[in-house]
């Protein structure tokens, strides 16, 4: 009995292994690709860093057959064992300084020799038998004997702890809001999964594994199963600073990252695991089931996570924000775009050309500055000759029709306007080719196409209501975005920080940045319509000259920007026209560099 518990314990433990390197590098991948700007998230991908490379050496020293190659791996494990006790302690300044407590240069020294140590300590375990010894192989598992220096090794590893949680607590004593100060005590609550997670057990309980091999692998179990928890933990503390998202994005984003990753991922492994084990165990060694329980499981997690995931996160993350969050998303899934109405548009126009018999029809709408023809249907092009279609005030040449109203006569074409809202606007023009439909026929079919007239009138109000919608959020973009920038900076950094938000201070490096990413994107594209230059005072005072269109107004910014670089006279490629014709022609003409 002891034997099939042992045998289970183990087992347990190796997926819990796999599932906690999964989760610290993509833990990992998370931290790489939403904010590295910041100093707190560079170093919790150290320490994310550390975790990945101790777990996933455990991982293949554990799945290898020969002891060379075992050897190999736990070694390689030391690269993070070694590096954490730095990777924290740099961790913990980042903190503190976020928080209004920057380094006077004393924290920053004792960062840069705990990396050094850390780099002693490696050469020592990877090159030397000092502080790693020999292998050891048991039936259980693989493991380094510890050296001479393995004690040394555990002193500075706790005095660098001790000191990071010295840190992490004056952080938590200078946060000033109850969010800020509340996340730091998750912070400090979580740290101990990193620790826990690369501290090598084997090489200091040795003897509890061999005398009591159940309380020993009983507590691994549960300290791996706590470990991943205590990281995700550090992770939603973390995933806050530098960003100036909503608190339910933020989650939102980590639980989505989460669910699809590290929980598919685990599960996935542990499936494959248990069902290739249980093959086995009945004598099918080269079974089927086990890829196709593997893809089974990843298809049907996939599914759930669909499933459920928009009701979870409306009831943990929204609160009382779910019915805006509900209209937003009822917007944005019913949103008619300019592709969604031209193929509405297509298809009532085909519909109108079937009913009356016409090879073409087109319809307009009414824009800035006059007519603009929105969709065209049939052979027939009404703009082929270059013309310009027709002003709103139309000449006599017109045709009463009961139940569809005043039909008017433009060259080829017969014209119903189109009418919509309370009261009545003229929106658009429908456009049919009268060369083939006499006015008996839209007589006959005056009920017919006054149906599908009011649809094509409902669509274009539809779309210039959106269209008015878009200019506000356009203008309400860069005052919102102000407003998140200011409350993130007021969540960690003290009254110093939120005056420096409240000033618009931004050093030199993020202008340039801003400035180069505008650029890239200057004719459309998120860099240009959601940049940080939209909230400067010289843009905004450019909206008044562009119909309080921030992004007309940054795009013009930017061309005179660069109008004042350019030298006086004609055209030259020499070096003194270099600056300017690599951003006249590149950015604004689009053209390539060679």
């Amino acid at each position: 009995m002891d034997e099939y518990l042992l045998g289970t314990l183990l087992v347990v433990n190796q997926i819990l292994t796999a599932g906690n390197a999964i989760t610290a590098f993509s833990l990992l991948l998370y931290a790489l690709t939403f904010h590295l700007r910041v100093r707190v998230a560079r170093a919790f991908a150290l320490v994310l860093a550390c975790v990945t490379v101790t777990y996933f050496g455990d991982v293949l020293a554990g799945t290898a057959s020969q002891p060379a190659e075992q050897a190999l791996w736990l070694r390689f494990q030391w690269v993070g064992i070694a590096y954490l006790p730095a990777a924290f302690l740099h961790l913990s300044d980042a903190l503190l300084e976020a928080t209004g407590r920057p380094s006077r240069g004393r924290r920053r020294k004792v960062v840069w020799l705990s990396y050094l140590l850390g780099a002693s300590l490696l050469a020592a375990a990877g090159l030397t038998r000092w502080l790693a010894g020999d292998l050891v192989v048991t039936d259980a598992a693989a493991y380094l004997a510890p050296g001479p220096l393995f004690p040394l090794f555990l002193v500075v590893s706790l005095v660098a702890f001790a000191f990071a949680w010295v840190n992490l607590w004056r952080a938590y004593r200078r946060a000033l809001t109850r969010s800020s100060r509340r996340r730091i005590l998750y912070l400090i609550a979580g740290a101990a999964g990193p620790v826990l997670g690369t501290f090598p057990f084997l090489m200091l309980g040795r003897g509890l594994m061999t005398s009591l091999p159940l309380l020993f692998w009983g507590g691994l179990v549960v300290i791996n199963a706590v470990v991943a928890g205590l990281l995700v933990l550090m992770a939603y503390t973390v995933a806050y600073f530098g960003v100036s998202y909503p608190d339910r994005v933020v989650k939102s984003r980590l639980f989505q990252w989460i669910l699809r990753g590290p929980v598919v991922a685990s599960t996935v492994l542990a499936v494959t695991v248990v069902v290739g084990r249980f093959a086995r165990f009945l004598g099918l060694e080269d079974t089927r089931a086990v890829p196709f329980a593997m893809v089974a499981t990843l298809l049907l997690l996939q599914y759930l996570i669909t499933l459920i995931r928009p009701t979870v996160e409306r009831w943990l993350f929204y609160g009382e924000d779910r019915n805006d969050i509900a209209r937003l998303h009822v917007l944005e899934d019913r949103l008619l775009t300019s592709g969604d109405l031209r193929q509405y548009l297509e298809s009532i126009l085909n519909a109108v050309c079937d009913i009356t018999g016409t090879g073409s029809a087109f319809a307009a709408v009414v824009g800035p500055e006059g007519l603009e023809l929105e969709v065209a249907v049939g052979s027939e092009d009404p703009l082929r000759g270059g013309e310009d279609l027709p002003t709103l005030v139309v000449g006599e040449d017109r045709l009463e029709v009961p139940d569809l109203g005043t039909v008017f006569r433009w060259g080829d074409y017969w014209l119903l306007p189109l009418q919509a809202g309370e009261p009545p606007e003229l929106v658009g023009l429908l456009g049919l080719r009268a060369t083939k439909v006499e006015p008996q026929d839209l007589q006959a079919e005056a009920h017919r196409l006054h149906t599908l007239a009011d649809r094509v009138a409902v669509a274009l109000m539809d779309r210039r209501l959106q269209r008015e919608v878009f200019s506000v959020v356009d203008r309400l973009v860069p005052e919102v975005e102000e407003i998140q920038r200011i409350r993130a900076a007021a969540r960690y950094g003290g009254a110093e920080a939120v005056a420096a938000a409240l000033a618009g201070v931004h050093t030199e490096a993020d202008l340039t940045q801003w400035v180069k990413e505008a650029l890239g994107h200057y004719w459309g594209g998120p860099r240009l319509s959601q940049s940080p230059l939209l909230g400067l005072r010289v843009v905004r005072q450019a909206m008044q000259e562009h119909d309080g269109n921030p992004i007309k107004a940054l795009r013009a910014t930017l061309r005179q920007a660069i109008e004042q670089v350019k030298p006086e006279g004609e055209r030259r490629f020499t070096a003194e026209w270099m600056l300017y014709n690599i951003l006249e022609m590149k950015f604004l003409e689009g053209r390539k560099v060679r």
